[in-house]
């Protein structure tokens, strides 16, 4: 990892992570929202331009390819362009495909628009993501990537709704005339708010890794999504083809000194089950986005609007749920959100598949938002688990690989599940089924898939929430975690910290506070519940300000002396001596886990401009890290090294 320069340190105080968050936020919501919102014209499209439903569904096909050749090639991009002015290239060229596209008089044209669109989302997506784990404090980094889940989430949902709203008073150029004042207020965005945030490293570009990933990809994602649509043997020997270039892909990358896309990450198990699990809840939303919306209007001639407004109230849940999902991810980890968000999927996904054609359009909203509201709890907590997993300098990588998995979720979600909606339902009228009848058979068995893939990732769920809390540090999985770690030189939080702390049981009063503070010479304290959990912290601080509320004068120690013989300071002493700690004492705890790097640790104590930090372990507190505990170390650390140095170049021979 190169070290920052002296402008680029410098910037750092200047950052203003809400503004940037505002911006890579927006940008992922227009390239998730990009992705959906043309297929709702699918049908004015093909009366204008008079191709048939194959034809038209290039359009939706060729835009996910495009996008996933693209996504490898930006981690090359961020390391090697300063941030704002690569920002700015790709976003114009959403500006660009769109304007071609809203001049388009025949389909190629359309499709040549539509592919320049692509080659801008591909880059997107993870460019967003890098820009905000870039600037987002560690400890609110579920909340920042839970804002950019809603923001996944909301926009291929809110697509729906909108593109059906400008249809209904429309023609369908107007899609993309609107998808090109949204991308040109991000351009404007990214040139006003964003700076060069980005650590770069120039790597160079192989070019052979480009071909085989974009052949590879392109192969695969062809052949699965054309499986249903088109003749099953070419299908096949693209995709045979597209598998064995991404075989010969991985191994050139293990080869290069500086590939195209680091894939150590998916040595880290964690990381690797966090995108796996990332894509089965996007299936999720591609699949019924698409589907529901098609049925409705397909089969029970429900208009385009009133069909996305059935779908609103989902959206707008998950607008809300997403946020929250983060701040709880932020306190609880994991554990409970991925269980609960694929449960919604499985069961509700099914319900929704098997009521669409008797149920009233008010119980059909209702049944839709935990399918959606499920996928807002996983997004963006899944996506923080498996980016925390990795060091620094491989979460541009990181977010390669993640990006990547989302353009590949988005193209079999929307072919495969309504490839199989369509072939269910043309076999079952084949039989004699009434049309209705058959559609709703097919809409069954899409909906039926959507739900194997909510229990395949319940089950992989659970599998985190036991990773999760073994890679906390605590027992003898951490303590083997740390001893490794430490062998490689690089020592982790466990090594280093105090481990015989005094804490405070959240039962405790006030009185026995100070006492412990008094005896002990220390100005503050954990408070722990009675299974060693972190429920907060207290210091002397907050007794003060509970006093100093209570009675303005008692500020300082002076004061008490100068008041001592007032009854009503003595009456608020005992009252407040008498309260719990756990009524005043500081609740969000701003803690690091055991098995943390000492660089991820003094950027949280430096960020959050704290002397110690409580340290957590499978929910529990283990320890404390000071400052002086990572200056001890740099020192001695540094010490070494100067010392290896010195020996090295003693025993060099003299050459010449």
């Amino acid at each position: 990892m190169t070290a920052a320069s002296p402008a680029q340190t410098a910037a750092v105080p200047e950052r203003k992570p809400a503004a940037i968050l505002v911006v890579a936020a927006f940008a992922a919501f227009l390239a998730t929202f990009n992705e959906t919102f043309l297929n709702v014209g699918f049908a004015p499209i093909m009366a204008n331009l008079a191709v048939d439903v194959s034809t038209v569904q290039w359009l939706a096909t060729a835009y996910m390819l495009g996008a996933a050749v693209m996504v490898p090639v930006s981690a090359f991009a961020y390391r090697s362009f300063p941030t704002r002015p690569l920002f700015c290239a790709t976003t114009a060229l959403l500006v660009i495909g769109s304007i071609i596209g809203g001049l388009a008089q025949s389909f190629p044209v359309l499709l040549a628009g539509r592919i320049m669109q692509a080659l801008g989302t591909g880059m997107l997506i993870p460019i967003g993501m890098n820009i905000t784990l870039e600037v987002a404090p560690r400890e609110k980094l579920g909340t920042y990537m839970g804002i950019m889940g809603a923001m996944t989430t909301l926009g291929p949902s809110s697509s729906v709704i909108l593109a059906g709203a400008i249809l209904a008073v429309a023609d369908w150029h107007m899609l993309l005339w609107v998808f090109a004042g949204l991308s040109a207020l991000c351009l404007v965005m990214g040139a006003v708010i964003l700076r060069d945030i980005a650590h770069l490293t120039h790597p160079r570009l192989d070019a052979l890794s480009v071909a085989l990933a974009g052949v590879g990809l392109i192969g695969a994602l062809y052949g699965v999504s054309t499986a249903f649509s088109g003749p099953i043997a070419i299908a096949g020997v693209t995709a045979v083809i597209g598998v064995i270039c991404l075989i010969v892909f991985v191994r050139r990358q293990r080869r290069l000194e500086e590939p195209l896309i680091d894939l150590r990450p998916l040595a880290c198990a964690p990381f690797t089950v966090g995108v796996v699990i990332n894509m089965l809840s996007l299936l999720a939303i591609f699949a019924m986005n698409i589907i529901v919306p098609t049925f409705m209007q397909s089969v029970l001639g429900t208009p385009p609007l009133i069909a996305s407004l059935i779908l609103f109230p989902a959206i707008l849940c998950s607008y809300v749920a997403s946020p929250l999902a983060g701040r709880v991810y932020d306190r609880r980890g994991p554990g409970v959100l991925l269980p609960v968000g694929f449960a919604c999927i499985a069961v509700f996904a099914v319900l929704t598949s098997a009521f669409i054609s008797t149920a009233s359009p008010v119980v059909l909203a209702c049944l839709y938002v935990p399918v959606i509201c499920g996928s807002a709890l996983i997004i963006g907590p899944v996506q923080s688990f498996a980016l925390a997993k990795l060091p620094p300098e491989q979460n541009p990588h990181g977010v390669t690989i993640m990006s990547t998995g989302f353009q590949v979720a988005g193209c079999i979600g929307s072919s495969v599940f309504t490839g199989i909606y369509a072939a269910v339902g043309a076999m079952a009228a084949a039989s004699g089924v009434p049309e209705v009848q058959a559609a709703s058979d097919g809409m069954l068995a899409a909906g039926v898939l959507v739900g194997v893939a909510g229990v395949c990732g319940f089950i992989l769920a659970f599998w985190v929430r036991r990773g999760a809390a073994c890679s906390a540090g605590s027992g003898k999985q951490a303590v083997q975690a740390a001893e490794t770690m430490e062998a490689a030189g690089e020592p982790v939080v466990s090594t280093l910290m105090k481990r015989d702390v005094y804490t405070l049981a959240d039962t405790a009063l006030i009185s026995d506070a100070l006492a412990l503070f008094t005896a002990r010479g220390i100005s503050g304290a954990p408070v722990v519940d009675a299974d060693g959990a972190l429920r907060g912290f207290l210091s002397d601080g907050d007794v003060m300000r509970c006093l100093a509320d209570q009675v303005p004068t008692f500020k300082t120690a002076w004061s008490f002396v100068v008041e001592r013989e007032n009854a009503d300071i003595d009456r608020t002493l005992r009252e407040v001596m008498a309260m719990p700690v756990s009524t005043i004492a500081t609740k969000k705890v701003i803690t690091v886990s055991a098995d943390d790097d000492m660089g991820a640790v003094a950027k949280v104590l430096a960020d959050a401009h704290l002397k110690k930090a409580p340290v957590v372990a499978d929910g529990r507190m283990v320890g404390i890290i000071n400052r002086s505990n990572i200056t001890h170390f740099a020192v001695t650390r540094y010490l070494a090294l100067s010392d290896g140095s010195k020996s090295e170049g003693k025993a060099r021979p003299v050459e010449g």
